[in-house]
């Protein structure tokens, strides 16, 4: 079998197949995504999902699934799958014989005499979705019958039966083009060849998605069908059927459908499916160009950019200049200090206290990318801009104590990454003064000066030159404790909060660190003995008793588990950093072994990704989105770390 390859005894086991999904963006917002079996388990899956601007921007799910049905003799063969009450039906996926995800989602299926390949494609920089049938093999006359479900609703609601929906349709090339509700575009569907539509208008009711279920989110959807299409064909003949918020001549299918495919990357190692996985989070919308922080609910996250944009250009695709127009982009946002932490312009939250000095560091990985000498020029001004307003308070909440740190208290409000709130009350409160936020505040500083210096900027040298030796000396003296050798998680009017963390490795992985060698040392050897995992991190000790082992349950459940032991891959970045820059060619073999352990998730939960998170408690299963922006980044920039050390050796 190839490296993305199934087999017909794993695809008709559904507690398997139900349990790994497929994902492919069209880089301007949009995706399509389901099982691996095409039976959608989540109210976010759908074939053609796509941003619609007079909604705010919001993904909606047009094109929710497609049935194919083989006719021979007068006998139908459904092909497809749903979730009903107490049963699924039909039960295409009996048919499946294997599936391929090199370059495209490919199934193949099997009935009687009939071989069917089915292959999906999102088209780039298009809302248009194109599925190509070949038939392999047939001894007989055969037809193909195509019913599409139609959901019309945004990605985190549930479409209903309801009387106010247009179920007509107009026919159009080779289709017809449909819209249900008024605001909405229509959605165009066509085969490249000429067919029969069979007007059947109907709503099939209690549609289910076991993972909301599990989500603890409603989870039943009605669907309209508005009929079917059928059209012969031929063995050896492909037949394209293509929706799209645009007509579209059928007679160029054939031509586009070859024009993407030959773009496709091959997918055949870890690597190849680290550096695909890392293109769909980019998104261009206008002039603009956007990280999605996760699929397939995230949106564009301030601080999940700057942590992501690293990996997921520079070091899996050396794309320099998909990084430079991501910057670009971010920068136009900052607004007092800050960038958004979500949202835009009238939308926009600017409640992240890291984000802005996060793109510090996002700007230390870009120069040593790129060798651009004129980082200062061209970006002094926004971090200066940064540095000034921290320092004289970007609001009564975020603001430089006289000591040097940022202190951060807002009541309400969860400022930091660890941001899960639960009836109003943030579930990790860390009001005050934060070890990573200021081990960021250290290295943004140390780092602006030295661009000033070579950029020979006096008044900056002169108004911050003090400040590195002010800052390092009140972050030991705050956060060290002497003792238990490792760093306090936050400390408050309330004292020092001494719970193991994660947030303190970054004092010790950052370009420009407040520790010593020694200091470093008993950090890592506490993580490493309390909070490593072959997945990543645990954000929190599992010998704390507020620790949570399981990610599980409905939203409040999980919020509760989300910073409290659950273990996020992307942290995994800086304790090899860190590591590497400590023991050197020691530490080599330990960081192999654990990217590697990241291999088989390739083939789980989100096919060629890798997920938001995983339990804390072994065997560590994957939970949250199932491609996540910084996962995939922090993995493929570690990979360049171990092999740029390897060369060094």
């Amino acid at each position: 079998m190839g490296y993305l390859k199934f087999d017909k005894n794993e695809l008709v086991n559904l507690e398997y197949s139900l349990q790994r999904e497929i994902l492919a963006t069209n880089r301007t917002g949009g995706y399509c995504s389901t099982t691996v079996v095409c039976c959608n388990t989540r109210k976010y899956h759908g074939l053609l999902v796509v941003p619609i601007e007079s909604f705010g921007g919001e993904n909606h799910v047009l094109l929710s699934s497609l049935d194919e049905t083989i006719v021979q003799h007068g006998q139908v063969f459904n092909l497809g799958i749903h979730k009903y009450p107490g049963i699924y039906e039909p039960r295409g996926h009996k048919y499946i014989t294997d599936l391929s995800y090199d370059p495209l989602f490919t199934l193949k299926y099997r009935v009687g005499g009939v071989k069917l390949k089915k292959e999906i494609l999102m088209v780039h920089n298009q809302a248009q979705v194109m599925i190509r049938y070949t038939l392999e093999d047939a001894h007989s006359e055969t037809f193909l019958r195509l019913k599409p479900f139609l959901a019309y609703r945004n990605i985190h609601a549930l479409s209903k039966a309801n009387m106010f929906a247009n179920t007509k349709y107009r026919p159009i090339e080779n289709g017809i083009a449909s819209n249900l509700y008024a605001g909405f575009p229509s959605l165009y569907m066509q085969l490249n060849k000429e067919n029969e539509f069979i007007s059947s208008p109907d709503w099939y009711y209690n549609i289910e998605y076991e993972a909301e279920q599990k989500r603890g989110y409603d989870f039943q959807e009605d669907l309209f069908v508005p009929g079917y299409f059928e059209v012969p064909i031929k063995k050896g003949e492909s037949i394209i059927f293509s929706a799209s918020t645009e007509e579209c001549k059928p007679q160029s299918f054939k031509r586009r459908f070859n024009q993407e495919e030959d773009k496709r990357e091959p997918r055949n190692n870890f690597e190849q499916c680290l550096k695909y996985s890392a293109t769909q989070f980019i998104v261009h919308k206008g002039k603009d160009t956007e990280v999605v922080a996760g699929y397939p609910w995230f949106s564009c996250w301030g601080r999940d950019t700057f942590i992501a944009l690293p990996g997921i250009t520079l070091a899996g695709n050396k794309d320099i200049k998909t990084c430079e127009e991501v910057l670009k982009t971010m920068e136009h946002r900052l607004h007092d200090g800050l960038f958004p932490n979500i949202g835009k312009e009238e939308q926009a939250a600017y409640n992240s206290i890291d984000a802005p000095l996060w793109y510090f560091w996002t700007l230390q990985q870009y120069e040593k990318a790129s060798g651009d000498k004129h980082i200062w020029k061209n970006h002094g001004s926004q971090m200066k801009q940064i540095l000034n307003h921290y320092r004289e308070g970007i609001n009564p909440g975020i603001f430089v104590k006289d000591n040097g740190l940022v202190w951060g208290e807002i009541p309400g409000k969860a400022l930091t990454w660890m941001d899960a709130i639960v009836e109003g009350v943030p579930v990790t409160p860390r009001a005050g003064y934060d070890v990573e936020i200021n081990a960021l505040w250290y290295n943004a500083i140390c780092y602006a000066l030295d661009l000033a210096a070579q950029a020979k900027d006096e008044s900056f040298i002169t108004a911050w030159q003090e400040w590195p030796k002010r800052v390092q000396q009140a972050f030991i003296s705050t956060f060290w404790l002497p003792e238990a050798r490792y760093l306090a998680d936050h400390v408050n009017n309330a004292g020092s909060n001494i719970q193991v963390r994660p947030n303190q490795i970054f004092a010790c992985s950052l370009p420009y660190s407040p520790l010593s060698n020694d200091m470093k040392e008993g950090v890592l050897n506490v993580i490493t003995r309390e909070l490593l995992t072959r997945k990543g991190l645990r954000t929190l000790s599992p010998n704390d008793e507020q620790y949570k082992g399981h990610y599980e349950g409905d939203q409040p459940t999980r919020d509760r588990a989300y910073h409290q032991g659950t273990v996020w891959p992307w942290l995994i970045g800086a304790y090899i950093e860190a590591s590497l820059n400590l023991y050197g060619k020691q530490f080599l073999p330990v960081a192999k072994e654990l990217l590697a352990d990241f291999e088989e998730d390739i083939t789980n939960y989100g096919l060629c990704s890798i997920s938001e998170v995983y339990d804390g408690n072994p065997p560590h299963t994957a939970g949250g989105s199932i491609s996540q922006a910084w996962s995939v980044g922090e993995i493929l920039r570690s990979l360049e770390l171990v092999n740029a050390f390897e060369k060094q050796l």
